[in-house]
């Protein structure tokens, strides 16, 4: 069952279009694998989906509720109910330098949710303790690696039990020795039934930890397919082009 519909999204800047007749569905539970050239438009549809970008026209339906209908948004109330079901983990991990890492944690349960000390206190302990960091919940960020930190933020993102997490390139701002940690944490994740849908430029990860992948250009859904479909047999010659380039 579809947990996300787009259909027909279309957002410009200016005389720029970003995005193209973007269509394409993901399923309970999928983990999704976006792929594509920079600026092909994948992290603009990625921030689209939680309202992070103003499309101009297309529908996105979440759980059968839609985000945007022909380009049409509903109430803020709407919005904000419908973008609270869904996590979001950014390139630069956005953490509050001045908070440590367990209070970064803690802060949205407690001021979006309303959630008790105690509840929250747990669940920082818990999450940390899954993404290997629970000896660091009284450190600040500024005394973490990159990984760490891109660790802490995908606790951070699961802190708010989302239906659905969205990862916009989570090692692209990562040494290369540090990029194994946080998509073993990702794979984790996977592993446990979470829909996922993740912007990435790691194609043996996406290929390893995949459903699906979807190879964007130009503003475009170019084609769609399991991993082993689209690295080993692509139909269209853009897809075939792009894969030769990254891959040799």
């Amino acid at each position: 069952m579809a947990i996300i519909e787009v259909s027909n999204l279309k957002k410009s800047f200016g005389d720029l279009d970003v995005l193209k007749n973007v269509s394409f569905e993901v399923n309970k539970g999928e983990v999704i694998a976006i792929i594509g050239p920079s600026g092909s438009g994948k992290s603009t549809m990625l921030r689209s989906l939680v309202h992070l970008e103003e499309v101009n026209d297309g529908t996105i339906r979440i759980q059968d509720e839609f985000l945007v209908q022909s380009g049409v948004y509903p109430s803020n109330k709407k919005l904000k109910q419908i973008t609270a079901r869904m996590g979001m983990v950014f390139q630069h991990f956005n953490l509050f330098p001045h908070l440590t890492v367990a209070k970064n944690l803690e802060l949205a349960p407690k001021y979006v949710k309303g959630e008790s000390e105690e509840l929250v206190r747990q669940k920082s302990a818990e999450l940390l303790k899954k993404v290997g960091l629970a000896d660091k919940a009284d450190v600040h960020p500024g005394k973490l690696s990159g990984g760490q930190k891109q660790r802490v933020a995908i606790a951070r993102a699961l802190m708010m039990n989302p239906d659905i997490l969205l990862f916009d390139e989570p090692t692209s701002a990562l040494d290369p020795e540090l990029t194994g940690e946080v998509l073993q944490v990702i794979k984790q994740i996977a592993e446990e039934n979470m829909t996922m849908l993740i912007v990435t430029h790691e194609m043996g990860f996406a290929r390893d930890v995949a459903d699906r992948v979807i190879f964007m250009d130009n503003g475009e859904v170019i084609e769609s397919g399991t991993p082993e479909q689209i690295f080993n047999r692509p139909k269209v010659e853009r897809t075939r082009a792009f894969l030769n380039r990254v891959l040799h």
